[in-house]
C-alpha cells in the first residue's frame, strides 16, 4: 500500500461525519441545524444531550487513532502523525457533509493519542482543568493546543513539533469566531460540568 493511498484512506475516514449520522439516525436531527451549526462533540451534547455528545465524542476520536495507526496496519513505514492529519482535515471539511464539519479537536487528540498515549492523558487533564474553570470548551482547546505544541517542543520531537503546529493553527482558526465572542463576553458556557 502506497503513502498516497494511506492519505486518502485517512482523509475519508475523518470525513465520516459521526454527528450528522448520531443526530440523524439517533434522534432524527441534523446538528448542522442547531447551536454552532458544527459537527462536533460540543454542538451534539447542546444539541441533543450528553449521551450523543460522548457517542460522537468517542466516534471522532476514534476516526484520528485508526488513521495514525494505518501505516502500522498497513506496514508502511510512514510517520503516524503524519498520516493523521488527513483525518483532521476531513473532520473540519469532511466530502460526505459538504464540507461542513467540526473543529479538529477530538480528532487531533485521537491522532495524537496513538502517538502518545500519555502525553494525550496529561493535556486531558489540562483540558478538563480549564474547562472546570473557565467553562469555555472552545478557551480549554485553544490552550490545550497551544500546551500541545508547546510539549511538541520542549521534547525535542520535530515531527511532533511540526504536526502539533500545524494542529494548533487549525484549531485556532477553526475556533477563531469563539475568541471573538470569549473577547466580548457572549461566548456559550458550559452547563453540563
Amino acid at each position: 500500500m502506497s503513502i498516497v493511498l494511506i492519505l486518502i484512506i485517512s482523509y475519508l475516514l475523518g470525513s465520516i461525519p459521526s454527528a450528522l449520522i448520531v443526530g440523524k439516525v439517533g434522534y432524527g436531527v441534523d446538528v448542522r441545524q442547531h447551536g454552532s451549526g458544527n459537527l462536533g462533540g460540543t454542538n451534539t451534547f447542546r444539541a441533543l444531550g450528553k449521551k450523543a455528545g460522548i457517542i460522537v465524542l468517542l466516534a471522532d476520536l476514534l476516526k484520528g487513532t485508526l488513521a495514525a495507526a494505518l501505516p502500522t496496519l498497513f506496514g508502511v513505514d510512514f510517520n503516524p502523525l503524519l498520516a493523521g492529519i488527513p483525518a483532521v482535515l476531513g473532520h473540519c471539511y469532511p466530502i460526505f457533509a459538504g464540507f461542513r464539519g467540526g473543529k479538529a479537536v477530538a480528532t487531533s487528540g485521537g491522532v495524537l493519542l496513538f502517538y502518545s498515549p500519555l502525553m494525550v492523558g496529561v493535556l486531558l487533564l489540562l483540558f478538563l482543568l480549564v474547562l472546570y474553570f473557565s467553562k469555555y470548551v472552545s478557551l480549554s482547546s485553544m490552550l490545550t493546543g497551544l500546551a500541545t505544541h508547546t510539549y511538541g517542543i520542549l521534547v525535542g520531537d520535530k515531527i511532533l513539533s511540526l504536526t502539533t503546529f500545524a494542529l494548533c493553527l487549525l484549531v485556532l482558526y477553526r475556533h477563531r469566531a469563539n475568541l471573538e465572542r470569549i473577547m466580548n463576553g457572549t461566548e456559550t458556557k458550559v452547563t453540563w460540568l
